[in-house]
C-alpha cells in the first residue's frame, strides 16, 4: 500500500514536471513570437516614420523654393524701383549741380 502512494506521487511529480516543461516550452515559443512580432512593429513603423519625414521634406523644400522664388521676385521689383529712384536722384543732382554752377 505505501509502495503504492509511494509510485503514485513519482508517477505525479514525474507528470507535473513534464507538464512543467512543456509550459516552459510554450511560454518560451509565445515570447519568441511575441519578440518577432514586436520587431516587424516597429520595423513597420520605421518605414512609415521614414516615409512620412521624406514627404515632410519635400514640401519643406517646394515651400522653400516658392518662397524663395517670391522674395527674389519682391527683392527684384524694389530694386527696379530703387535704381529708378537712384537715377531720378542722380538726375536731379546732376541738374542742381550744374544750375548751380552756371548761375
Amino acid at each position: 500500500m505505501a509502495s503504492e502512494a509511494v509510485k503514485r506521487i513519482l508517477e505525479a511529480e514525474a507528470e507535473a514536471d513534464k507538464r512543467s516543461a512543456e509550459a516552459r516550452v510554450r511560454a518560451d515559443g509565445i515570447v519568441t513570437e511575441a519578440e518577432r512580432k514586436a520587431s516587424i512593429a516597429v520595423q513597420k513603423r520605421l518605414t512609415d516614420a521614414k516615409t512620412e519625414t521624406g514627404k515632410l521634406r519635400d514640401e519643406n523644400r517646394r515651400r522653400l523654393e516658392e518662397y524663395t522664388n517670391k522674395a527674389e521676385k519682391e527683392c527684384a521689383a524694389k530694386l527696379g524701383e530703387l535704381e529708378k529712384t537712384a537715377a531720378s536722384n542722380s538726375d536731379k543732382a546732376v541738374e542742381a549741380i550744374i544750375s548751380g554752377f552756371f548761375s
